[in-house]
């Protein structure tokens, strides 16, 4: 097998002090704690038991079967949007959404760089193209949000295109939710260490590591930027008729457990089975103000 490119170390500010991570070395510095999740203000110190996870996501996922059939049967559509920074483990949570729908009418959509047309037209237009017909369910593995994170982060738009967008996306969504539509947005939120980690076990892992790019790596270097960018974008987009839901995924079977909840509790379908769909951890899941330091 071909071993990945060699990728530069990079130098890191956490806490006041400058730590050197070099993705290259097998094992992980001794400052980034591996022992626990806690760090980054997630709520929970180990992983939800596996055995318990799985029993649960059984019982979600026969609701989700049924939401598909009531969507077959009545037309409705549905948009969820899935967010967050890289290796946020917004593709393993669509992958539990999805596990067992038809994916004749539950589609995936993660699109690459637009290409040169596509950057000519009304920025929203490639993502309208696969907008769900009457009864599907579609995923986005990110969205037309690249324009609130990325691409200003990275700088793969002007400042005016962003300030822009954050004007003018309510009122798209608006469309959207008036038009029928049920949208979701997540953003899946982690810590600084555990992305470290997950990049690290990419990297060393030879069925993940196409997962892992070089501009992955400079991302790391920029955390307090993407950290504004997500702020700018709760503060202009977060609206009542499409609010924003964060999900504390530093484990990702909580987050994937109650992101699912969440979509149950608030889809009409028919055979809804409240004690199997359960509560929400309010200490994972909630609106953009569940990250707010508490005093």
């Amino acid at each position: 097998m071909t071993q990945p490119e060699t990728m530069d170390a990079v130098e890191l500010l956490l806490e006041g002090t400058v730590r050197r991570f070099d993705i290259d070395v097998s094992s992980l510095p001794d400052w980034v704690d591996d022992r626990h999740l806690a760090a980054g203000g997630y709520p929970y110190d180990e992983k939800l038991d596996k055995s318990r996870y799985a029993a649960d996501l059984e019982r979600l996922q026969i609701e989700l079967v049924k939401v598909q059939a009531w969507l077959a049967h009545s037309g409705h559509r549905v948009i969820a949007l899935f967010e967050g920074r890289d290796a946020a483990g917004k593709g393993g949570a669509i992958s539990a959404v999805r596990e067992y729908m038809n994916p004749r009418s539950a589609r995936i959509v993660a699109l690459p760089k637009p290409t040169e047309r596509e950057q000519g037209q009304w920025y929203y237009q490639r993502y309208v193209d696969h907008f769900p017909t009457s009864g599907e369910f579609v995923l986005f593995d990110r969205s037309w949000y690249n324009r609130a994170g990325v691409e200003p982060v990275m700088g793969f738009c002007t400042p005016e295109q962003h300030v822009h967008f954050l004007d003018e996306t309510p009122h798209f969504e608006r469309m959207l939710v008036a038009n029928g539509i049920y949208l979701f947005k997540f953003w899946l939120n982690i810590g600084r260490e555990t992305q470290i980690k997950r990049f690290h076990d990419r990297r060393h892992t030879p069925l993940k590591a196409w997962k892992l790019s070089p501009m992955d790596i400079a991302s790391l270097t920029r955390w307090d930027d993407y950290t504004r960018m997500r702020d700018l974008m709760f503060e202009h987009t977060d609206t009542t008729h499409a609010p924003w839901t964060v999900v504390r995924a530093n484990d990702k079977r909580r987050a994937r457990l109650n992101l699912i909840r969440h979509m149950l509790t608030r889809l009409p379908y028919d055979g809804r089975d409240v004690a199997a769909i359960g509560a929400l951890d309010e200490k994972v899941i909630g609106p953009p103000s569940i990250l707010e330091p508490k005093s």
